[in-house]
């Protein structure tokens, strides 16, 4: 798996890119979380679940189907954001999709674990993109904070990070250059 910094920083630039505006700030931060979300099913090697499982890790919580169920709760307990801050209930769905569903789009392209269940419970199947740079994060805090999480985060800042702040700088650029009127 992806780092849940790596995944929150997509999450959060997919929210920006998509809410663009800053009093949907709160939306950037309910984006990130979504984004590390998936990861929830760690809890799993605890409780003895096999990781090849539908409950195992980058399974169920990892598919697609996740991901439009987290899009439909939140935007129902969007209606808890002040009136002010609610972003359009279309847009919120689409970033909380793509925010989520972003989580295993990041893990297939890592070098580690057994893949991602795109597409379960129809498909157990686990999938790897043929890209692979991403340096697969260890699970677990004490094992993150060693060499090993500092060469993840290295391949996620070159991975994750400059495509991420290439699209914001994008955005500003063009969002920031005149209209252009048709004679």
């Amino acid at each position: 798996m992806a780092s849940a910094f790596g995944h929150a920083f997509l999450g959060a630039t997919l929210g920006k890119l998509l809410l663009p505006d800053r009093r949907h700030w709160p939306a950037w931060v309910v984006a990130a979380g979504c984004a590390a979300l998936p990861d929830v099913d760690a809890v799993g090697y605890k409780l003895g679940v096999a990781y090849d499982s539908l409950w195992g890790h980058r399974g169920l919580t990892h598919s697609l189907l996740a991901a439009a169920v987290v899009a439909v709760v939140g935007v129902g307990l969007g209606q808890l954001f002040r009136a002010a801050h609610r972003p359009p209930p279309g847009r919120l769905a689409a970033l909380l999709f793509l925010a989520t569903a972003s989580h295993g789009v990041l893990d297939a392209m890592t070098t580690g674990g057994l893949g991602v269940a795109f597409f379960s419970p129809w498909d157990q199947h686990r999938y790897f993109f043929g890209l692979r740079p991403i340096a697969v994060s260890p699970i677990g805090i004490r094992a993150f904070f060693s060499g090993t999480g500092l060469r993840v985060l290295s391949s996620e800042a070159l991975w994750v990070g400059v495509p991420c702040g290439i699209a914001l700088w994008l955005r500003s650029a063009f969002s920031k250059a005149p209209a252009r009127h048709l004679p």
